[in-house]
C-alpha cells in the first residue's frame, strides 16, 4: 500500500488535493469524508500484520480497498504486481478467487447449507469437482478442531464454532492471503483466546500472508509480527509489539498503550543490561579474581571461548584457586545459576529472579551468554517510558528492600553501590564506572 487515500463524497478527488496541500481531515468534510489518509506500508511473506485503531480510524476501510471492494481515491494498493487500483473486474474476481480470501467478524455463513458446504463453498466457485472440494474443506475443518460437525447446521453451532467456519472456509480456499476483519470481536473473552491460540498454531503450520483488523490493543500486541496504528485516517505508527510499547510515536499511542500488560509483551532480550564482568573458561584464576576486583563484583558468569555459558564462579572460590596453585578454574566454578531464554516473557521472569543471587543470565538459541537481567532492571520495566524516570526512586526502594528481606545485601552494602548495566565487556581487562546511578543486585560472596 502506497500513499493511499479514500475519500468518500462529492469531490473526493479534491479532498485529496487540499490533504495534500496541508488541509486537515474537518477542513475538507464539505467536500467528503477522509476515511484512510496517506497509508504507506508493506506486508512481508508469511507476516501477521495487525492493523489496529478505535472506531472510525478508517481501518475497515483500508481491508477493503486490500480485498478490491473499494478502490483507492488515490495512490496504490499493489498484490505483487497486480494494482488493484488499475485492474479490471473480471481480473478482481480472479484475484479473490485464488489469491485472497477473508474472515468477517459475523460469521457471514450460508444458514441452508451444512458446515462442510460452507466450508467449501469458495472451492465451488472456484470451479472444483464436488469430490475433491469436499475433501479439501474436510481437512480445513479437522485443522480448526471442526472434526465430526461437518453435517451440522450453522444454527446447531455455538459462536465460537461458527467463526471456526468462517477461518476453515478461508483455508480451504488455500489462498496466499487471509484478510481478518475484527474476525473475534464478537466471540466471548475465553472463546476469544482460544481463537487466537488456534490461529497462531495454524501460522506456523501453515505460513500464511494474515492482515488482521481489530480495536483491540492486547489482541493486536498477542497476535501482530507487526502492528500499524491508526488514528482519524491516518497510520501513527507501525511496529513491533515491543517497538511500540518501548516507543511510542506520539501521546496518542503511549496513551493508547497505558493499559497494556506490558509483561506479557516484552521479553528478556528488551531489558537485559550487558554483563559486568565474565570470565573464560581458559583465562584462569588469576584473571578471574584481577577482573572480579576490578570491577568490584563478588562473582562472575563464567563462558567458553564460544561464549556459551557454563557457570558462574565467585570471588572466594577464585582466591582459592590461586591459593592452590592451578592454572585453570575447573572445578572452582559452579553450575548453580538461574538462566533465561531471551525470548522469555517478562511474566516468567520475576519467579526465577527472586530465588537468584545473581542477576539472572540471557541466552540465546545456542546457549551463549548476550546479557543479564538485575531485579533492579526487572522492576524498572514495569514503569511505563513517561513515568520511569519519575518513578525509579520508588523501584530502587522496593529493590533494596527486597534484597534485605531475602537476606542478601542491599545496595548500600555493596562495595560501591553500582548496578552491573552499561559496561562494556570486561574480558579486555577494563572496567567503566556506571552512569545510571542506579543500585546493583545483591550478589552472594
Amino acid at each position: 500500500m502506497e500513499n493511499v487515500y479514500k475519500v468518500f463524497g462529492r469531490r473526493p478527488k479534491e479532498a485529496v488535493k487540499q490533504i495534500e496541500a496541508g488541509k486537515t481531515r474537518d477542513d475538507v468534510k464539505d467536500l467528503g469524508t477522509a476515511a484512510v489518509i496517506d497509508a504507506s506500508f508493506d506486508v512481508a511473506e508469511g507476516e501477521i500484520f495487525v492493523v489496529m485503531g478505535l472506531s472510525g480510524s478508517g481501518k475497515s476501510t483500508l481491508i477493503r480497498m486490500l480485498n478490491g471492494l473499494w478502490k483507492p481515491t488515490a495512490g496504490h494498493v499493489r498484490i505483487g504486481d497486480d494494482d488493484l487500483a488499475q485492474i479490471d473486474a473480471a481480473e478482481m474476481r480472479a484475484l479473490r478467487r485464488k489469491r485472497v480470501s477473508m474472515v468477517f467478524q459475523h460469521f457471514a455463513l450460508l444458514p441452508h447449507r451444512t458446515v462442510l458446504d460452507n466450508a467449501a463453498y469458495p472451492l465451488e466457485i472456484q470451479g472444483i469437482p464436488a469430490a475433491e472440494r469436499r475433501e479439501k474443506a474436510q481437512s480445513a475443518l479437522d485443522m480448526v478442531g471442526l472434526g465430526g460437525w461437518q453435517d451440522s447446521l450453522p444454527s446447531q453451532l455455538s459462536g465460537g464454532m461458527r467463526q471456526r467456519v468462517g477461518l476453515a472456509r478461508a483455508l480451504a480456499a488455500d489462498t496466499d492471503i487471509l484478510l481478518m476483519d475484527e474476525a473475534f470481536s464478537a466471540l466471548d473473552p475465553l472463546i476469544r483466546r482460544e481463537m487466537q491460540e488456534q490461529l497462531l498454531e495454524l501460522q506456523t503450520k501453515l505460513g500464511k500472508t494474515i492482515i488482521f483488523i481489530t480495536h483491540d490493543l492486547n489482541e493486536a500486541m498477542h497476535l501482530g509480527d507487526r502492528i500499524a496504528v491508526m488514528r482519524d485516517g491516518r497510520v501513527v505508527q507501525i511496529g513491533t509489539a515491543e517497538e511500540i510499547l518501548s516507543h511510542p510515536a506520539n501521546d496518542y499511542v503511549a496513551q493508547f498503550i497505558a493499559d497494556v500488560d506490558r509483561t506479557r509483551v516484552l521479553t528478556a532480550s528488551s531489558v537485559m543490561r550487558k554483563p559486568r564482568v565474565m570470565v573464560t573458561l581458559g583465562g584462569g584464576p588469576r584473571v578471574a579474581s584481577r577482573e572480579m576486583t576490578e570491577t568490584q563484583m563478588p562473582a562472575s558468569y563464567v563462558v567458553d571461548r564460544q561464549r556459551v555459558l557454563r557457570g558462574v564462579i565467585h570471588a572466594d572460590d577464585a582466591v582459592r584457586a590461586v591459593k592452590a596453585g592451578t592454572d585453570s578454574i575447573e572445578g572452582y566454578y559452579s553450575t548453580d545459576y538461574t538462566s533465561v531464554s531471551h525470548d522469555t516473557p517478562l511474566a516468567e521472569l520475576f519467579a526465577p529472579s527472586a530465588e537468584s543471587s545473581l542477576p539472572m543470565a540471557v541466552t540465546d538459541d545456542e546457549g551463549k551468554l548476550i546479557g543479564v537481567i538485575p531485579r533492579v532492571t526487572l522492576l524498572e520495566a514495569m514503569v511505563p517510558g513517561d513515568t520511569a524516570a519519575d518513578s525509579m526512586e520508588d523501584v530502587i526502594a522496593a529493590e533494596n528492600a527486597h534484597g534485605t528481606s531475602s537476606g542478601a545485601p542491599s545496595a548500600q552494602g555493596t562495595p560501591n553501590g553500582t548496578d552491573d548495566s552499561s559496561i562494556p565487556d570486561p574480558r579486555d581487562g577494563t572496567a567503566t564506572e556506571p552512569n545510571d546511578g542506579t543500585t546493583t543486585e545483591g550478589v552472594r560472596s
